[in-house]
């Protein structure tokens, strides 16, 4: 989910004036009004709980020091956001009210120190109902007589969606109540939800037949119900826990938990865990159990519910502005969730570098669903850092174990910690695998440091020779920032692969003229529109920028930003070429002038070296040339300027344009911008703090010019 953007840390709450806090109250109400109306009615949520928790906690700070800015429209006295228009709109008899959040065990305890001081306790003990928090859609059922007469979602907590039809398709809703003590005015309510299993098997089929994915389980069962075709919401799994009530003609119970069991009595589904707890150190032992269970659970939770359980209470406590005095949401820690490893896989990348994936029980964490998580490489599983620091106390990762697992914003999750105490006595110790995965079973190496020790990652010595690594870089060759190919995905490049038709960037061009024996129209979902669309994007990619071209060679250490410095640098292809296979064979001289580009080093060089010195990626190379029509030679600086051809070096400190701009400004003059001196340096534009760049010039007799003396003979 998109994060909320900020470009600074807020003001404290406590030290805003009256002015600042009117905007900012402001400011924040319409962004909650927008998150709530994406989360209640679009079911596309664009923050985390998380971020929508701390936006709501900061604006309700705001009112609670500023009282005078609350109206009858601030989001704080509302409940949800107002149903759509696409279905019949029905009025809540009681409002579906939401819940207060505890963030944390003062904040249980302040709820709880509340409730004594309203009721005015002394010795009498208060009994608690706790239930998971299910993420799922809040829904209403009024029953009439014993019957279903309509269902309706939360809404605006005032006014909800009639989705009756939708909800008669659900096994977990009665039609007629069971039992003897059924009131003849009966609202049970309760959450929608989907399984994790049966979400993830959803996707797939969404996936399949190109129609939306679903983000989480409680953004799939909204959207499920919200089909106005019921046979739709028929075909998806949904569940439903009833856990509350509304209107009631009669009370058939006097406590919470009684109410659940008339519940199950009447033919409900309630959550098993729910329990009967007895003190404030009750409640927090079982939000904690809750916790470490969540993993294991097939449906999404976020917290735990406390509620009072002696009904008489509750209606003492009554409410305030939207939430009751009664109940509240003990929130899990942001971002982070317990979930059991079931096994590591090994990913093989571009370059040959192992990746472990750790497998996990399907968990919520922060709105997605984790079913991977990076385990980074041997060292990291084994509880050791980059630089050989001691990580999780030195706690191994085992298969079995159940691991804390974190999620920040959009940034892959990873393991965080290992749970000793709930290591099973048949975990498994991972060994790191010495051979590749791919049917070569070349040999996997660890990779030296600049230093020359050895470092944290592995590699497989297979290169373009292993399967994996082919793939790989077809994919990067195909990509949007490469050759981008319209119409050849991952998808289709994969089938292709896997056939033997494209094995190397060639084949891609030749795959026209081979046409006539591989009838692609005749494969299932290609037609002769979509062959002769693909053919045609193949065609349109035979002439392509030389900057675009090194790029999509794949080198090891030449991304984007190292491709186009190289294109500048050289110019042309065959410029490029010439210089490659030189410094293949180890001339020192075109070594040095590459050296001296901007932005390359000793890193790249000898990637380049790597790649151009092993035949087989020469032979890829040159018959990948001869399917193309141009490659496109860098754009030309001006030829006429005072520096243009000059090679410039820039060193110290700058004081009227920073080191990039003045290094742009000299490439767009057609001087090239180095980043060593050398012979072949015509000028060192030195500013305050120069260096060792200032002796190498002096050393080598070349001009070295102020800035001033610069921006003089470029004319600016």
């Amino acid at each position: 989910m998109a994060k909320t953007a900020k470009t600074k840390t807020p003001t404290d709450v406590a030290k805003l004036t009256t002015a600042q806090a009117k905007v900012e109250h402001m400011r924040l109400a319409l962004e909650l009004e927008g998150h709530d109306r994406r989360y209640y009615q679009e079911d596309a949520p664009s923050i985390s709980d998380a971020e929508y928790d701390a936006l709501r906690q900061r604006f309700n700070a705001i009112e609670k020091r500023f009282p005078e800015l609350v109206t009858a429209e601030s989001p704080s006295q509302k409940i949800g956001a107002a149903p759509l228009g696409r279905f019949r709109k029905v009025r809540h008899a009681v409002p579906m009210l939401s819940l207060d959040n505890a963030f944390a065990e003062q904040d249980v305890l302040d709820f709880i120190g509340r409730i004594e001081r309203f009721l005015k306790l002394s010795d009498d003990k208060i009994d608690f109902s706790a239930e998971p928090k299910i993420d799922g859609l809040s829904m209403s059922l009024r029953y009439e007589g014993g019957e279903l007469i309509t269902a309706a979602t939360r809404g605006d907590g005032a006014e909800g969606e009639d989705v009756t039809a939708n909800i008669r398709t659900l096994e977990d809703v009665p039609q007629k109540l069971k039992g003897r003590n059924v009131p003849d005015v009966c609202e049970v309510r309760g959450e929608v939800y989907m399984t994790k299993k049966a979400f993830l098997a959803l996707n797939e089929r969404q996936k399949a037949a190109g129609d939306t994915i679903f983000a989480n389980p409680r953004n799939s069962a909204a959207g499920s119900l919200r089909q106005k075709d019921p046979s739709i919401t028929a075909s998806r799994p949904l569940g439903f826990f009833a856990y509350s009530w509304g209107q009631m003609s009669a009370m058939p119970e006097k406590t919470q938990t009684g109410m659940i069991h008339w519940f199950e009595r009447c033919g409900f589904k309630t959550n098993p865990l729910t329990k009967l707890c007895h003190s404030v150190e009750h409640l927090i032992a079982f939000h904690h159990q809750i916790e470490e269970q969540r993993g294991e659970l097939d449906y999404d939770i976020d917290g735990v519910v406390y509620k009072i359980d002696r009904i008489d209470w509750q209606e003492r406590l009554g409410f305030v502005s939207r939430t009751p005095r009664w109940a509240i949401a003990h929130k899990f820690p942001a971002e982070r969730a317990m979930t059991v490893l079931r096994d590591i896989e090994i990913q093989v990348g571009r370059t040959g570098s192992f990746t472990p994936v750790g497998k996990l029980e399907p968990v919520g964490v922060g709105g997605v669903i984790v079913q991977n998580v990076t385990l980074h490489n041997e060292d990291y599983i084994k509880g050791i850092g980059n630089k050989g620091e001691v990580l999780r106390e030195g706690r191994d990762i085992r298969l079995g174990d159940t691991v804390v697992i974190q999620r920040a914003g959009d940034v892959i999750p990873q393991v965080v910690d290992v749970v000793i105490d709930k290591r099973p006595k048949d975990a498994k110790e991972f060994h790191f695998p010495k051979k590749c995965p791919c049917p070569l079973h070349t040999d996997v190496v660890r990779e030296e440091t600049a230093t020359g020790e050895e470092g944290s990652r592995a590699r497989c010595t297979g290169e373009f020779a292993c399967p994996f690594q082919k793939i790989e870089h077809l994919k990067l060759f195909v990509s949007r920032r490469a050759f981008d190919i319209d119409g050849l995905g991952e998808k289709q490049l994969q089938y292709f692969f896997d056939r033997e038709w494209v094995r190397e960037p060639a084949d891609i061009f030749t795959l026209p003229k081979r046409n006539a024996k591989l009838k692609l129209e005749e494969i299932e979902g290609y037609g002769e529109t979509s062959v002769r669309n693909l053919f045609a994007a193949i065609d349109s990619r035979r002439r392509i920028s030389l900057e675009r071209f090194i790029y999509a060679l794949g080198m090891r250490h030449v991304g984007e930003t190292t491709a186009l410095a190289l294109a500048r640098g050289y110019g042309s292809w065959d410029a490029f070429h010439d210089a490659c296979l030189k410094v293949a064979k180890g001339d020192e001289e075109t070594i040095a002038e590459m050296d001296a580009l901007d932005q390359i080093g000793d890193t790249v060089i000898k990637s380049v070296a790597a790649y151009f010195g092993e035949s087989h990626n020469r032979g890829i190379v040159e018959r990948l040339v001869k399917e193309l029509n141009e490659i496109i030679d860098a754009e030309k600086p001006k030829s006429n300027s005072a520096v243009a051809g000059k090679t410039v070096v820039f060193t110290g400190s700058l004081e009227k344009m920073t080191r990039d701009e003045a290094k742009a400004t000299a490439e767009r003059l057609g001087a090239k911008a180095a980043g060593s001196v050398s012979k072949k340096t015509d000028y060192v534009v030195a500013g305050p703090g120069a260096g060792s760049k200032l002796a190498e010039a002096k050393k080598h007799g070349v001009p070295v010019l102020t800035e001033d003396e610069w921006l003089k003979l470029i004319g600016e």
